[in-house]
Parts: structure tokens; C-alpha cells; sequence
């Protein structure tokens, strides 16, 4: 099957951007099953990551029903394009996907302490996209059916996701009055991100704003199912009370040897507490970075941590089983019951 591939960006005017010199930017990739005469190109783009040859604005590939929707979120500093292994197999299994970049926390823009420290701007980015879905969808908006939406997420991008299920943030893992001495100070790519926080409350109004809006709730109803890949530590700092309340299935996939967000303390913390849950470990000494796409010669010779697995590892055929596993979830089988 060939793939369509669409691109652009929104503006969110009721939230600011982090220069408070404009409204919020919120730009979209859209992968979807494209008609058999669609002409597909690749991309001269230079990249890290291995990607599908795709047909640029492409016609859809018709069918007699609407293709569901799955909203895609990044991991933290990362992009849509980082989703893109999983859209395309979500693609060939009858899904249109679609992924955002998150303002500021994102490696398709300069890397900002605000959008790294208030993780949950992130939810409402693809709240956003559904409620203005006519602007983005054009020509698609009959093929693409925004009434069955389901969302993936990876480390940060499961935190956005379980925001939306209708988690609620009690507390920010780099708030410095919470942080215990000799703990980590931000993330892998931002890590004196605490050090950040105290400058920016006293000096932008922007960021007080957000952080005011830490334990609001960004529950959104459309969302009927989710896969979240290796929550990161950030959802400890959920509400127990709140994770009572998600009712919409997830499926959590991990590699066993993760480090950045260890099984046992991140992924059995969150299902242990979510009411209608499935928790698979990947086994074979997989780490955090599985999750990630392949990488290119360019992206080995700059980040070959990202991109290397043990020798036994295929990392396609791992892309591969979690597609399947998230397009069994996203077609109605019971989470607990997926292999």
C-alpha cells in the first residue's frame, strides 16, 4: 500500500507561544493509506532516521468506511517524525495517524526550559488538532473519520496521552522543591532544567501561566483507546485518584532493560493503578530507544546510542510487533487479552 503524507502548521490563540509574542505554533505531520495512482517520492530531507518513500498530498485510498484517527505524541525533545515507523505500520493496517510537534519541546524548533519543564502544554496540542480538525483535513475530511480517535504515545508522549485519558499531574518532576539532593536535574536533553525553573517564575509571565495550570485536567472523552510506549518517570507525579478514574483501555509496552524509565518503576507503577490496563514487557535487553526509528548513517555517527540495539535485535521486527499489538487495541479487542 502506498503512503500519503501531508504537513503543516496551526495556531492555538488562546495560549501563548513561550516568546509571548504570538499564539502557541502547532505543527502537524498526517500519515494515511494513499490511492494506488498516487505518484510517491523520497524525501531529500536529510535525517537521522530511516524513512517510508511517501506520496506528498496524495488522494486517499477510498474505502467504504472512514479510516480512524490516531494522534501521535513525541518523546520529550523529539518530533512527529520520530512516530513515523509507527504511523506507516498503522497506515497499512487501515489507520490514519497523526503527529504534532510540541512547542518548545521539540528538536524541530530550539530547545526551551518552559516547554521542557511544563509537560502538560503538550495535551492540549492534540485536543486542538481534533476540535479544528476541518482546517487541517481539507479535501480528506470525509475518508478520515475524527469520531474514532485513539492515541500513542512515547515516554513524554505517554504522559500527554495519559493526560488526555484523564490523568492528573499533582506535582512536576523537576520542581526544585521537590527534588531530592543528588537527583537528576532535567532529562537527557536538557539536564539543568530545574536550575531553569526559579529565574522563569520570577521573570515570565508566560511560563507562571502554565505552571498555575499544572493540575488542571485535560481529559478529553474522544480519545477511546491508547498505546503508551515506556512511560517516563513524570507520570509518578500523577494523582492516584485520577488514574482511578481512566476508563479507556492502554496498552503499555517496555523494554526490559530500559533505563531511562525502568519497568518496574514507571510501567508496573502506571498499570498497577489504571483500572483497564495490559502491561507488556519486550524482552531480549531492549532499552529506551527501541522505540525510536531506525537510524540512518547520519544519525548513527552522531547518536549511535539511539539507534543501537543488542546484536540478536532487529529493531524493524520489533516496529513491527508493536504495530500489530496497538492495531489490535485500536480495533476493539480486550486490552487484557492481547498477546
Amino acid at each position: 500500500m502506498k503512503l500519503g503524507f501531508r504537513d503543516g502548521v496551526l495556531y492555538d490563540h488562546n495560549r501563548s507561544n513561550w516568546d509571548a509574542n504570538g499564539p502557541r505554533p502547532i505543527s502537524w505531520s498526517l500519515w494515511y493509506p494513499a490511492a494506488d495512482t498516487a505518484r510517491e517520492n523520497d524525501t531529500a530531507e536529510r535525517s537521522w532516521f530511516k524513512k517510508a518513500v511517501v506520496a506528498h498530498d496524495a488522494a486517499i485510498r477510498p474505502q467504504a468506511r472512514p479510516y480512524p484517527l490516531v494522534l501521535l505524541s513525541h518523546g520529550t525533545g523529539g518530533s512527529a517524525a520520530g512516530l513515523e515507523w509507527l504511523a506507516r505500520r498503522l497506515a497499512d493496517r487501515g489507520f490514519a495517524a497523526l503527529g504534532v510537534n510540541h512547542h518548545g519541546n521539540t528538536g524541530n524548533e530550539p530547545y526551551r526550559a518552559e516547554g521542557f519543564a511544563c509537560l502538560w502544554e503538550r495535551a492540549p496540542d492534540l485536543s486542538f488538532m481534533l476540535d479544528h480538525s476541518d482546517d487541517w483535513l481539507g479535501d480528506l475530511s470525509s475518508y478520515i473519520d475524527t469520531t474514532r480517535v485513539f492515541a500513542a504515545g512515547f515516554s513524554a508522549g505517554a504522559y500527554s496521552v495519559m493526560l488526555l485519558l484523564g490523568a492528573v499531574a499533582q506535582s512536576s518532576q523537576f520542581d526544585p522543591s521537590r527534588m531530592k539532593p543528588g537527583g537528576a536535574r532535567g532529562p537527557r536533553e536538557f539536564p539543568d532544567l530545574a536550575d531553569h525553573i526559579p529565574t522563569l517564575l520570577r521573570t515570565s509571565d508566560v511560563f507562571r501561566d502554565s505552571w498555575s495550570r499544572l493540575s488542571t485536567s485535560y481529559r478529553d472523552d474522544r480519545i477511546k483507546a491508547a498505546l503508551l510506549c515506556a512511560p517516563g518517570r513524570s507520570v509518578l507525579g500523577f494523582s492516584e485518584e485520577s488514574l482511578k478514574t481512566v476508563d479507556a483501555p492502554a496498552l503499555i509496552l517496555v523494554g526490559d532493560a530500559d533505563r531511562a524509565a525502568p519497568a518496574e518503576e514507571c510501567s508496573a507503577w502506571l498499570h498497577a493503578r489504571l483500572p483497564d490496563s495490559r502491561l507488556k514487557i519486550l524482552g531480549g535487553g531492549l532499552g529506551h530507544y527501541v522505540f525510536v526509528p531506525e537510524g540512518t548513517a547520519l544519525g548513527m555517527a552522531f547518536a549511535a546510542e539511539l539507534f543501537t540495539d543488542p546484536p540478536d535485535i532487529e529493531r524493524a521486527a520489533i516496529h513491527d510487533e508493536i504495530a500489530g499489538l496497538s492495531a489490535a487495541l485500536f480495533q476493539g479487542n480486550d486490552v487484557k487479552a492481547i498477546a
